[in-house]
């Protein structure tokens, strides 16, 4: 079964069509469940990778690479992104197969460790995904497991992750070398292992609400739609990239200014994209990146287009 393009629009913005090529899709996979599981998870990990090049090819966003320039970041570029998000199609599907199989968390862990491998191997060394290895790659393992097994039909995927493996989420090892544990630690912040483990509430509450709500703005700009999110986002979240790159001035000046950003009207102001621009000229200009901000918009395009 070839149901890649199905893949490529977004759940609640969806035409007629693309939802009957959906269910076709579904119904065909029920038919042949010796192929069901194989054909979900290509499907599921061809949407996670078209997320992360979705992000990647959003501007302006405050610091961060896109496909624009390379924000406050010298080691990195959007090809470089771009790369990396290929290289990990394979384990998303991988984790995919793994929610289905409800394997527990250590299983899942080795698949992310080996993706980060890759990742590495991909980009000479340079963390690009590591964060959204670890929230998409939990999120697929989620829709997985629910596609196989019909579990929490009416739960979203943040829902199923908290249930199925939150407490080993919150109780397992810490990578020494994470900046993001480094500064959780040292500044009280949660970061992303408390996000997954609470069902990325970020996503859920923020970024998926702000993509939606911005629909009415962006007159079919999918791309002012992402902007708007990421704004929403950095406005709230404890981000531990800025924490580590800015301290506590540097996270509360880029909340501020990306809360003045939504004040001011967002996109559905008439100039938004100009102050959107200059607040990522500024973000440059102090070295911020909001890199956790990223990977949340990543996964918010992830569960509001995934079928």
């Amino acid at each position: 079964m070839n149901a890649a393009p199905c893949l490529l629009a977004r759940g609640p913005h969806q035409d007629v069509g693309t939802a009957a090529c959906h269910a076709k899709a579904i119904g065909d996979a029920i038919e042949h469940p010796n192929a069901r599981i194989v054909d979900a998870s290509a499907q599921i990990a061809a949407w996670a990778e078209h997320s992360l090049r979705l992000e990647i090819n959003t501007w302006p966003k405050p610091g961060l690479v896109s496909h624009v320039d390379a924000g406050s970041h010298n080691d990195m570029n959007a090809d470089t992104f771009k790369r990396s998000a290929k290289t990990l199609h394979p384990y998303f599907a991988a984790l995919a197969q793994a929610g289905a199989r409800r394997d527990d968390m250590t299983a899942l862990r080795k698949i992310g460790l080996r993706a980060e491998q890759a990742m590495l191997a991909a980009t000479l060394g340079v963390n690009t995904h590591r964060g959204a290895i670890f929230g998409i790659g939990l999120l697929s393992a989620a829709a997985g497991l629910r596609l196989a097994h019909g579990t929490y039909p009416h739960a979203s995927l943040g829902a199923i992750v908290t249930r199925e493996w939150g407490h080993a989420i919150e109780a397992g090892p810490r990578a020494a070398d994470s900046h993001g544990e480094v500064v959780a630690h040292r500044y009280g912040a949660g970061g992303a292992r408390r996000e997954a483990a609470r069902g990325f509430p970020s996503v859920y509450e923020i970024g998926v609400p702000a993509l939606r709500a911005a629909a009415m703005h962006a007159h079919g700009d999918r791309e002012a739609m992402r902007v708007q999110a990421c704004f929403a986002l950095i406005a709230v979240v404890e981000d531990t990239n800025l924490l580590h790159r800015g301290g506590p001035e540097g996270l509360a000046y880029a909340q501020r200014e990306a809360q003045a950003f939504l004040d001011r009207g967002g996109i559905a102001h008439t100039d938004w994209r100009a102050r959107a621009a200059a607040i990522h000229r500024a973000f440059v200009a102090r070295n911020l990146s909001p890199g956790g901000s990223a990977d949340l918009l990543a996964m918010s395009v992830f569960v509001d287009g995934l079928p």
